[in-house]
């Protein structure tokens, strides 16, 4: 009898009190004001375009751009098409945050372990940097590595050199330029096999070592493999290969490869800028280990160097990797700063096409596509990477 008057009871009660019944309400009102909000704002968007006789599209991109771009990857004059011109941006912004990465990887890696190295005059130094670095905004790291540094190296006449005929001066960094003739891919052929052998040695040297402790001289090997396979291709097809030195003149530098200053100020800014974040995370993750890992790896007689190589940082690894690609995100869109110093990156490039066509919102558009599918892009590789190096339960 009770149980009929509680169900009785509860039948009584209004719906708008039933939590699950709120929840749905609540989540189809949010839809609504959601798709009523896009729909205001298309209307108004399609009806000022309207008023301006601005016509919407991508056809744009087939157009004559009509400008010409200092550095380039790809072939562009300044008959090519807007879409060409937006690929050459995207390039750059690839090979720069590419470069960026690596460097800026690698010193923040040597400075944060240089911060807690015993080593008093190291360890400070490597502190002096990441204070210096972290708290100037890019922009004007830019601007120092620009103005600063670059501007005021040695015109063409007396440019500074440098091992392996390479040049440096206010136009840039002359260096020797590879000519491959018919017949080069088997070098890349060769070069391609010995990565490949090189991590299946890489990989049986591991299961080895997990299985026996046997340890195999990896690097050593690697670096063999990585030499002498492409040299050898490079024999036996006959040299294929010719080095195009830089020949200095009255006014200027001929032949080699040239990196401009843009890209150099532009390189060297966004790798020491992230580079001290990168310290920092890094130094976090190793203190994030016990204490107790160190006493072990010295307990074994293992040195300082080869604890930190082979204990500690495949531990701090899964701390230091999820800031890590925040990091790297970061960079990638800070290299939106090169409008500063006229470097032609997709933001630059697409703003001269906004300013030529007026097609504002498409040029957003492919601004936002680009960013986030690197972003997206580099999170996916970066989770991959996170799974594979944590730690597992036997």
């Amino acid at each position: 009898m009770s149980q009929e008057v509680i169900r009785d009871e509860s039948a009584r009660v209004p719906l708008i009190y039933d939590p699950r019944v709120r929840s749905i309400a609540f989540q189809v009102v949010l839809v609504a004001l959601l798709v009523l909000g896009v729909w205001w704002i298309v209307d108004n968007t399609i009806e000022n375009l309207r008023r301006s006789n601005i016509s919407t599209g991508f056809a744009f991109l087939r157009g004559r751009a009509g400008f010409d771009i200092s550095d380039r990857l790809i072939d562009y004059t300044s008959d090519s098409s807007y879409g060409r011109a937006l690929l050459v941006g995207i390039a750059n912004t690839l090979i720069v945050a590419a470069a960026g990465i690596v460097t800026a990887t690698i010193l923040g890696f040597l400075v944060g372990v240089g911060r807690l190295s015993n080593n008093w005059l190291i360890r400070k130094l490597a502190t002096v940097y990441v204070e210096v670095f972290r708290n100037i905004p890019p922009l004007l790291v830019i601007l120092f590595w620009y103005q600063g540094v670059l501007a005021v190296l040695p015109n063409v006449r007396d440019s500074l050199s440098l091992p392996l005929g390479s040049y440096l001066n206010n136009r840039g960094f002359y260096f020797p330029r590879l000519v491959w003739e018919p017949g080069a891919w088997l070098v890349l052929a060769g070069f391609v096999v010995a990565v490949i052998l090189s991590w299946y040695v890489a990989r049986r040297a591991r299961a080895r070592q997990m299985a026996t402790g046997q340890q195999f001289p990896v690097f050593l090997t690697s670096l063999a493999l990585i030499i002498l396979l492409p040299l050898l291709a490079y024999l036996l097809a006959g040299m294929p290969v010719s080095v195009d030195y830089p020949q200095k003149g009255t006014f200027n530098l001929s032949g080699g490869f040239n990196v401009k200053p843009e890209f150099l100020s532009l390189y060297l800014a966004l790798s020491f800028y992230t580079a001290s974040f990168i310290a920092e995370i890094v130094r976090a993750g190793i203190l994030g280990v016990s204490k107790g890992q160190t006493e072990a790896y010295s307990a074994l007689g293992m040195r300082s160097r080869q604890g930190l190589r082979l204990i500690v940082i495949p531990q701090a690894m899964r701390i230091i990797i999820p800031p890590l690609t925040s990091q790297y995100l970061n960079l990638t869109k800070n290299s939106s700063l090169a409008v500063a110093i006229g470097y032609p990156d997709l933001y630059a490039i697409g703003g001269t096409i906004l300013n030529q066509t007026g097609q504002a919102i498409e040029v957003v558009v492919i601004f936002m596509t680009v960013y986030l599918s690197i972003s997206i892009i580099t999170s996916i590789f970066m989770n991959w990477f996170n799974t594979k190096m944590a730690l597992k339960e036997r």
